[in-house]
Formats: C-alpha cells, structure tokens, sequence
C-alpha cells in the first residue's frame, strides 16, 4: 500500500446548490473512501473546492443582475456550509477565484507555454455582432449533431452527455441574443491531444483496464478510437483566469483547464511547502471521485495537461459514477426537480445518515439510478428502525434490565469477521456492497439475539452465565456496527460511542464497564413527510399553483373562439385564507363568488401572508373541475400574472367591482 493518499472531489460549480446528484456522483463516494482510509490507519488529504470560472457564471449573473463575483461569493458559502453540515469534512475546501489559484494555473500555463506544448492557432470563432463579442462554448447552443437535442451547448450535451466543439452543433445560436453566430478570426492556444494521444495516452489508458471501473474504462476507450482533435485552452472572455503570455489581451483559460488545477491550490492551501508530497512524490496515491460527465476531463485532458508539464504524478484511480435520476426521471434544476441539499437539512434536521444510507444503498456505480421518496422511506423505516436501530436498543435495553447497564463477566460467542467483506468491496470501489456488508452486522445481532433469547434463559438460574455470555456478545456486535459505522453512518456512531460509554472505539468493552442508557438512533418517516415532498416535486399544474405561465415564454398555440367561451371567469373576493399544514407552498382561500363561496387551494404561500389577501379582489376560473389536494376539495382556480424572475401579482379590477361578474 502506498505510504499516503490523496482524495480528490470533482469541484461543484458556484452557479447554483447542490442537490442529490451531485452526492451520489462523487461528494458521498468520496467521503465514505476518506473515511474508510483513515480508519485503516493512512495518511489521507482530502481536497476540493468550488469551480468558479466559465459562462454559466457570467449567464447566471447577467440574469441576476449582478456582478459574478457575487454569484460565486453566495454560491459557495451555501454549498460549503450544506456540505458541513452533512458531515463531509474536507481538509480543504478551495475556490478557483482565490488568489493563489489564479497564480497556480498560471505558473502551469506558462511552463507548458515555455516548453512549446501549446499550438498558436488562428481560426474563425463564432462571433455575436450585437453583443460584440466572441462566444465561448457556454455561449452557443444548438441541436446535438450525436443525439438531436435542441439545446445542446457548444461544448456539451446535457442529454447525451457527448463532449463536442461548437462547429458541430446544427444551427447554431448565441445564447446572449438568440442570433445566429457569426464566423470571425481570433487567435488562442491549443492543447495538442492528437500528438499526446499517440505519445502517452493510448498506451496510459490502456494499462487501466485491469483496475479501473468497466464505465470508466470504457467511456475513454471511446474517445480514444474515435481519435482526439486539437482541444484550445484559452477563451476570449473577461471572467477566469488571465494568459500569463504576450499577445493574448482578453483572453482567459478554458475552464476545465484551470478547474483541476484546483486540486493542486487546494493541496497547497492545505499543507504549504509540502504540496509536493502529494503530487510528486512516488509514494502517493491519487484518486479522483467524480461523475460520469467529467470523466473524459479527468482521464484524457488533465492527464495530458500532467503529462505534457512533466513532474507531477498521474492518478491511480477515477471511480466516476453515473447518475442519479429522481423519482424516474432525469434531474432538472431549471425545472426545479431535484432535492436540494440545503433544504432538506432544513426540513430533516437530524437525519443526515439517513439520507446518506438511502444513496449509499443505490449508488449508480456502474449504471444510472433511481431515487424516490417513497424507497427512502422504506429504508429508513424497515431497515435503518427496524434492524439497526432496533438490535442496538434492544440489546442496550437488556444489559440494563439483567445487569443494571454494567458489562457482564462471560466468553464472546465466536463472531464472522466481518472486516473482511467491508475492505474488500470498498477496495474495489464498490460502496454499494460494503454498506450491505456493514448491514449484515446488525442483521447477524438480529439474529443471534432472537436464536438465543436470553429473555427465556433468564428464568432459569443455571442458565445465568450464558445470559451474560449473549448480552456481553451482543454488546461486542454493538461496537461494531459503531466502529464500521464511522465510515457509512458516522452521526450514528458517535451517537452508540456515546451509549456504549467509550472515548474512542479504541477502548475496550469490558467487564465492569459501564453503559449508558438507550437512546433511539433512528425514527420511523411518516406518510405526510413523504406526501410533502413528493408534492413539492410535482409539476405546476393550474390548480396548484394558480399562476400562468412566464410572460418570457412563447404563446401558446392558437385556440378556436369556441374553446374560449367554455371558461367561465369571474371577478372573486378572497373572504378567508390560511395556510395548508404541512404544505409550505399551500393556501386554502375562500372567495366570495357572489352567489355563493368557493374553496380553492392556491400555491401562492411563499409568495403572500393569508392575513395581507384578505378583502383582495381576483380573477377566479369557477369552471374548473375540483381536485383534491392535502385533503381539501379546491373548486375551481385564482389566475395570476408572473413576471420575470418569478414574482407573482393578483390580476385585479381597477375598481371595486361586485363579486360574481363575469369577465369575457
């Protein structure tokens, strides 16, 4: 085994959260790895950071109105403290906009510049004349030439996953005015990965064929038949990192070659003068966690980028993950279907380990999975309550009630070693496996208690040392699942630590010890927690959120006078309102319709106070079928105006106007 280890994880890009893609693919993965190494005793750094540079940044802050370093600035306090919070502890969590990056990348830059790895290339670039400026890949988007997608970016499909250049895109448009692009002549430096391919990386790829992950592996391979182009490493742009060279004013290094230099400031934050250890001494491993999108930037681009610098070490292993989808289908933040990992630590306050067993149990390792609520639900109530949690109390609750909670004298029953499985499956990478092979400790205590039952052995006098032999066994079976619960559960194993009374699982369980009381490690999730979030993840419909759509969007197709006058739309008085319970997005109104009152359920909740609508006057669609929604009948719908960026405004009379009149 090499003497130290590097852990690399796959930099979250300062655009936005992270959500439970982004742990399944590399932030959980990683972790439990860092965690299992140092339990084995080795000498282990674990970096990060967020990525900060490139176009979304810029699209994003334009949108936003503010400058990028904003952006970034709030983006990476929301993610690293999300993180923390989770119990993802890196030894350093870096930026690409710190100082010291900027000055990393650039020192790399240079040395290949001087060492004449670069190829000075002049070449017409797309180019927006109203914006007046050449677009980088971000800026461009079009229709996938590999699978078709029509909002496919210059350098990237989002639903492929193929990495491309901006010539290959179909019709191409600039993102910044919806015109088509056109061709200009500009200059940037080029990373020859045709040469490097035929010098180094064939043959470097291929001798990982044995210990790398088949995915990985593969995906590479492909690359590699279909033969690397020339890839430029610099942008014109006025956001990243500068050329440090003479003729390349207002131009900037390509994101994903300044991202993983990251690693490289982060270890230098973390350790100073000794960073070289861990990138070139001979005795470090590196391994870089990261999901299957990344991978050709891991294995291709900044090997060779390694590589054609000379000096640095290449990594050992890239476990890259493929995605997670959730509830059946594919992840969308511009559609809002994802679980933010802020926010569920706000609404599952405590139960961090929950939410890391339930993805650890469905890593998509080798191929894309699914997450639901209702499957975490299951885990955690028939798995997590019922097994884990029900041994450790079951057995804390005996010790106390047959030997007042102090460690019997007696002989451990023979127990599996159940090391062993754990080490083997989380050497190979298979975290999936080493979570079932962490469970089957508590299932084999399940087991072991209920075949011995020292509750019927107990009556017996004769029987007393076998009781104690069963209670002092089960108790070592505790320890356990505490000590290899470091690696996969790590808040649950403080928590038995602290049952089992031990300063450190180095301690030894006894005779005469004492143990604390119970305390119950897990608790069963409801229907309604359940029912919430899948609510929340459902598509607008017009009964649930009374909101048409954004004045940004297209009109919709054109309808038949005939389809107009089927909608009865009134003008309404809101007489009553009150937040739906356990439904954050949810009122329930009353209106005032004239003849009679309505019930509608509107999801304007985070929008206005119940008590500021009170006597407001709407526009109420009576006509629409009723639908049940938190157990209330909701008749009919309130229409509203969303205006760009998302805030909501009642469509209102000008003037008093009599409940119950028609508008038409």
């Amino acid at each position: 085994m090499p003497k130290r280890h590097l852990i690399t994880c796959a930099l979250p890009y300062a655009n936005g959260p992270i959500h439970i893609g982004h742990i399944a693919g590399c932030f959980l993965p990683s972790d439990i790895h860092y965690r299992y190494l140092k339990m084995k005793g080795h000498d282990v750094l674990f970096v990060c950071g967020t990525d900060e540079h490139g176009v979304p940044i810029t699209l994003k802050a334009k949108k936003e109105k503010k400058i990028p370093q904003q952006v970034v600035d709030e983006n990476h306090s929301l993610i690293s403290k999300s993180l923390d919070q989770f119990g993802i502890h890196f030894n350093q969590f870096s930026r690409t906009t710190n100082q010291l990056h900027h000055q990393t990348a650039q020192d790399f830059f240079s040395t290949l510049h001087k060492n004449k790895v670069f190829e000075e290339i002049t070449s017409k670039q797309f180019y927006d004349e109203e914006a007046q400026q050449f677009l980088a890949d971000r800026y461009i988007v079009g229709t996938c030439s590999n699978c078709s997608y029509e909002d496919a970016y210059g350098d990237q499909c989002e639903q492929c996953g193929r990495t491309s250049n901006p010539s290959e895109l179909i019709n191409p448009r600039s993102a910044l005015t919806g015109n088509a692009p056109v061709l200009k002549e500009t200059t940037n430096w080029y990373l020859p990965l045709d040469s490097i391919q035929d010098e180094f990386l064939n043959n470097w790829v291929n001798n990982q064929k044995n210990h790398w992950k088949s995915n990985v592996y593969g995906q590479c391979m492909s690359w590699l038949k279909d033969g690397l182009k020339p890839r430029a490493m610099t942008r014109d742009l006025d956001w990243g990192v500068r050329v440090p060279i003479q003729n390349a004013d207002n131009k900037v290094m390509y994101v994903w070659f300044d991202a993983p230099i990251g690693y490289i400031t982060a270890t230098k934050e973390a350790t100073g003068d000794q960073w070289t250890t861990w990138w070139k001494d001979a005795d470090t491993e590196i391994t870089h966690f990261l999901g299957k999108d990344n991978i050709v930037f891991h294995t291709i681009i900044f090997p060779a980028m390694l590589h054609a610098h000379g000096g640095f070490n290449l990594p050992t292993n890239v476990p890259a993950n493929e995605f997670l989808n959730l509830e059946g289908n594919k992840i969308s933040t511009s559609r809002n279907h994802a679980i933010w990992l802020h926010e569920y630590l706000e609404e599952f306050p405590g139960k961090t380990d929950e939410l890391r067993y339930v993805i650890n149990s469905i890593l998509p390792e080798t191929k894309d999975a699914d997450f639901t609520w209702k499957d975490y639900q299951a885990k955690v109530n028939n798995e997590l309550v019922a097994i884990l949690g029900n041994f450790v109390n079951r057995v804390i609750v005996l010790t106390h009630k047959y030997f007042n909670g102090v460690v019997p004298e007696g002989s451990i029953d023979k127990l599996p070693d159940f090391s062993a499985k754990i080490s083997d499956s989380l050497n190979r990478f298979n975290q999936r496996q080493g979570l079932e092979a962490y469970m089957e400790i508590a299932r084999y205590g399940n087991k072991y208690l209920q075949d011995t039952a020292p509750w019927k052995l107990i009556k017996d006098d004769a029987n007393q040392q076998k009781v104690a032999d069963c209670i002092l066994t089960c108790l070592h079976i505790v320890n356990d699942i505490g000590l290899y619960g470091q690696i996969f559960l790590p808040n649950t194993s403080h928590k038995i630590q602290k049952i089992l009374n031990l300063k450190s699982y180095e301690d030894k369980i006894t005779a005469g010890h004492i143990i604390e009381e119970s305390e119950l490690l897990f608790e069963k999730i409801e229907d309604e927690e359940i029912d919430q979030q899948i609510e929340k993840l459902t598509p607008k419909t017009p009964i649930e959120t009374s909101v048409h759509q954004n004045n940004t969007q297209p009109i919709k197709p054109m309808i038949q006078y005939d389809d107009f006058v089927k909608l009865d739309i009134r003008v309404a008085t809101i007489i009553a309102a009150e937040k739906v319970k356990k439904a954050d997005r949810l009122l329930h109104i009353t209106l005032d319709v004239g003849t009679e009152t309505k019930e509608v359920v509107s999801g304007i909740a985070e929008y206005f106070a119940p008590e500021d609508i009170i006597g407001k006057q709407v526009t109420y669609l009576a006509n629409l079928a009723p639908r049940k929604l938190k157990g209330i009948e909701s008749n009919g719908m309130i229409l509203m105006a969303e205006e760009e960026g998302g805030s909501l405004r009642f469509v209102s009379p000008d003037e008093q106007t009599k409940p119950g009149s028609v508008i038409s």
